[in-house]
């Protein structure tokens, strides 16, 4: 997998791809984009800003850990708490991978679980990379 992508991209294609997520989830928030194609289709106006203003935080917290990992944000002494939550990216990206194919929505069986497949393995080639 190292021959196949570098590190520095696949930290630059995470990035550029949570950019999109965060602009995404902004859009549902707003009302913009329809909330049915996510969430698995189970979120309503109760829950839906609740939802929303968590997935925009843990996309930021993400796109920082990234970011940090690919060497646009200095480390210091946190290298080894950001090389650990790079596996815990990775591992959300599976679960969401495995949320995704699970879901009844198409848009989230046949648009986001490959994305989120594609993003997993990103993660993983960051999270090996040094």
């Amino acid at each position: 997998m190292k021959k196949l992508i570098t590190a520095r991209l696949a930290g630059n294609i995470l990035l550029a791809s949570l950019g999109v997520l965060l602009v995404f989830h902004i859009l549902v928030l707003f009302g913009i984009l329809p909330a049915d194609t996510i969430w698995g289709g189970q979120a309503n106006a109760g829950n839906l800003i609740v939802l929303e203003i968590a997935a925009i935080v843990i996309t930021v917290f993400f796109g920082l850990i990234i970011a940090a990992k690919t060497g646009y944000i200095k480390t210091g002494k946190f290298t080894g708490a950001v090389n650990a939550l790079v596996w815990i990216v990775f591992a959300f990206l599976v679960l969401n991978t495995l949320g995704n194919l699970a879901s009844g929505v198409s848009a989230e069986n046949f648009v986001f679980a490959p994305i989120t497949l594609i993003l997993a393995f990103c993660a993983l080639r960051l999270a090996v990379g040094k």
